[in-house]
This record gives C-alpha cells, structure tokens and sequence, in this order.
C-alpha cells in the first residue's frame, strides 16, 4: 500500500459510500463456527482500548457463546488522544481508558475476559515492536486463533502491533485474522477488493449488535460524551457508523 494514501484526516470515506460498495455488499459471508475452528483460546491484541470493541467485539462476544476463552491484550493505555488538554491530561485519560473498557467488555459479557496491558508509549509504539512481538510469542499458544489491526491500518500504532502480531504467531504457528479501524476512514472503497485479500464478513445477530452498541457508548472520552472536552472527538457519529452495522469483516 502507498504510504501517501494512508492518511487519517478530514470525513473520510462516508458510511453511504461503503455501503454502496458492491464488493463489500457481495462479500463471502463466513461461519462463526468455521472461523473459531478448534482454537481454544481467542487474542485480542488491540493498539488502544477501544479498537477491538470497534472491530470485533461482536465476534468476541460470539467466540464466548462459543466456549471460547478471550484475551484482550491492550497495547497502549490510549493516554495521547488529546494532546496538551488541561482537563484530559495523560495521566487522567490512562484511568479513564481502562474503565471505559472494562464497561465496554461487561456490555459484551466479557467481563471474566483475561486482561493484559503493557503500558507502551501511545504514539510510540514503533520503537517497541520487537519487545511486543516477543512479550506476545510468550502469551501465544498454537492453537490460539489472533485477531490483529490490519498492517496496513494507516496508524503508525496500528501498523507496528500488526507486524508484532505476524512475527508472533508465525514464531508460535498461532492462526492469524487482521481488522480494519482506519483503514475504514481512508481507503477508497473501489480499491479495498484488491487491498484487503481474502476478506470475509461475518454477520451479527440483533441481540449481539445492540450489545456491542452499547459497548462502544462506554468509550465516552473517544466520543465526547464527557465533560470538559472542548475539542473535537476521536470517535464523531460519522466514524461510530462504521461499526455499528451487523456485521464485521476480518482479513487474512
């Protein structure tokens, strides 16, 4: 992918326009059963607390109803989202974040889920991929089945948690799945047939959609629904449309 074209800025790409997308419509629609195959355990690795409910927390919740354990690693603490605010410091949105992901994973019934967070540098996390790859081949098990941020996210924090995630699992031979966050906002959606091989999509039940609706309302400092953020917000409804349809779509 061109880097030139791996940029987070602006709208993006409207919901009404991936929804035209005939190839996003006509997608392969896959089996939660057939995804999860054997893995006894499914690992979450997300950059910052929000991206795996945004993505996947449908089928982290489904994986659960499956037997399933779950493992959500948090790479970052999500601390830099609003950089120099004299409310939402770094040090504040480090509690705030957490919190809002343990609220996010009780709306999905995940509330037993095993946690790890590994505190790495929001913004920063290039310069630890080695370490994350190493810290994550440690965690894995073969039969472990990995949902990571697609490589080619457009966040340089996205990008380098999926590479970390390729060394890893090939190291432990652990299945590998990847998600788009922002490749959602950026990428032309008559190019994501050729960007994003195979994709399939996965479809959500209405009980399981309106769980993982109100998972992503806990994320209140992401969507400015919080006192003090005289700012615009990470998460405006024009973003939150991407995940709040009834399905989502994984690669690899």
């Amino acid at each position: 992918m061109d880097a030139v074209n791996r940029q987070i800025a602006g709208g993006g790409v409207t919901e009404a326009q991936w929804s035209a997308s005939p190839w996003l419509q006509t997608l392969p629609v896959g089996s939660p059963a057939a995804l999860f195959g054997t893995a006894r355990r499914l690992v979450v690795v997300s950059p910052h607390p929000d991206d795996e409910v945004l993505a996947c927390g449908g089928l982290m919740a489904l994986a659960q109803q499956q037997g399933l354990r779950i493992v959500v690693v948090s790479v970052t603490d999500g601390e830099a989202c609003y950089p120099d605010h004299p409310a939402w410091t770094p040090e504040r949105l480090r509690a705030a974040r957490a919190a809002e992901l343990d609220e996010a994973l009780r709306c999905l019934g995940l509330a037993s889920a095993e946690r790890l967070s590994w505190h790495i540098d929001d913004g920063a996390v290039t310069a630890s991929e080695t370490w994350i790859a190493e810290q994550l081949a440690d965690v894995l098990q073969a039969d472990d089945l990995v949902l990571a941020p697609w490589r080619f996210d457009g966040h340089p924090d996205h990008e380098a948690v999926a590479r970390a995630c390729v060394q890893a699992c090939a190291t432990r031979g652990a299945a590998l799945k990847e998600y788009p966050v922002w490749g959602w906002h950026w990428l032309d959606p008559q190019v994501a047939p050729t960007a994003w091989v195979p994709a399939t999509r996965y479809v959500l039940d209405d009980a399981i959609v309106a769980r993982k609706r109100e998972a992503i309302l806990q994320f209140v400092t992401q969507t400015g629904a919080v006192q003090g953020l005289d700012c615009d917000p990470i998460l405006p409804a024009a973003v939150l449309q991407r995940f709040e349809r009834n399905y989502e779509v994984l690669i690899g």
